[in-house]
């Protein structure tokens, strides 16, 4: 089967059925992945028992499940990316480890660089919800997301320096963005984890609630963003995300650009004559 330019080997299995509450379909890509469209909010789970590591073929079956959604985009407002069971995604397949050769270890990198860029460029804003543990390649993958809520009871970390290695997903370069020079080295140097409530005080996650209460809190900031004009937040998020790696002159003239395109949109007529008109605005991504 190819999907958009990737080859996946043997057909994906799909399969769909009811869920037992709310109004969305489940549907199933691959072993590993499910996920629900519901009231324009998609939500992604992970589930490759029991620590969800990154394996080869979960991660064909991830880039599959974001190429359906993108597909599905107009009907598609905001992702909720998250775990099942007791991590978020603890890291790579690190069986896997002893066999790599520096080619092997260049090619498997090339191919994880895809999933992440896939995430982090997915045109609708994607929040990770951290369920449990969330180590390094973990780690990695949540980064990629826009937006970070934690269950109290998460542990983060990248701990590839205990087996010998650096985080090379990405972490040396998207951890020090977040949180600073000084702390993405400690916490790179040292492999250590930390709880959810230290990660909320450096800038990794954005909020912590208890674990009842995570899907919860990320459907509301979902909904929240939901009711936003498209293009907006579109526009926003790639003026953010480009200009991270732009000079602030050159960030300047990319914000000036979508913010005179965004003039133009129906969207914004609409939501000058509500604010004028003290009305809730209806958006319609035009």
């Amino acid at each position: 089967m190819m999907t958009r330019g990737i080859s996946l080997g043997q057909p994906i299995r799909r399969e769909e059925y009811r869920i037992s509450q709310g109004k969305g379909i489940r549907h199933m890509t691959g072993t590993f992945i499910t996920y629900t469209i519901d009231d324009s909010i998609a939500i992604i789970t992970i589930d490759n028992p029991p620590m969800n590591p990154l394996t080869a073929e979960l991660r064909n079956q991830l880039l599959a499940t974001l190429d359906e959604l993108d597909s599905k985009k107009n009907d598609i407002k905001a992702v909720i990316l998250t775990g099942k069971g007791k991590a978020f995604m603890a890291g790579a397949d690190i069986k896997s480890f002893p066999e790599l050769t520096q080619e092997k270890a260049r090619a498997r990198l090339k191919e994880g660089k895809r999933l992440y860029l896939r995430v982090e460029e997915f045109e609708r804003p994607i929040i990770c919800a951290i369920n449990g543990y969330c180590l390094g390649a973990g780690l990695e993958l949540a980064m990629c997301c826009d937006i970070r809520i934690a269950s109290s009871k998460a542990q983060l970390g990248q701990p590839e320096i205990n087996v010998g290695l650096i985080p090379g997903g990405g972490g040396t370069q998207r951890l020090p963005r977040l949180v600073g020079a000084g702390i993405a080295k400690e916490l790179i140097y040292t492999g250590k984890f930390i709880g959810a409530e230290e990660a909320a005080r450096i800038g990794l996650v954005n909020s912590v609630v208890e674990p009842e209460k995570l899907l919860e809190e990320a459907l509301e900031m979902a909904r929240l963003i939901a009711g936003k004009p498209p293009l907006g937040i579109r526009a926003a998020k790639e003026a953010i995300n480009r200009g991270l790696n732009m000079t602030l002159r050159e960030g300047l003239e990319l914000e000036a650009y979508h913010w005179s395109y965004l003039c133009g949109t129906e969207d914004q007529k609409e939501g000058a004559r509500a604010f004028i008109e003290k009305r809730k605005p209806l958006f319609k991504g035009k």
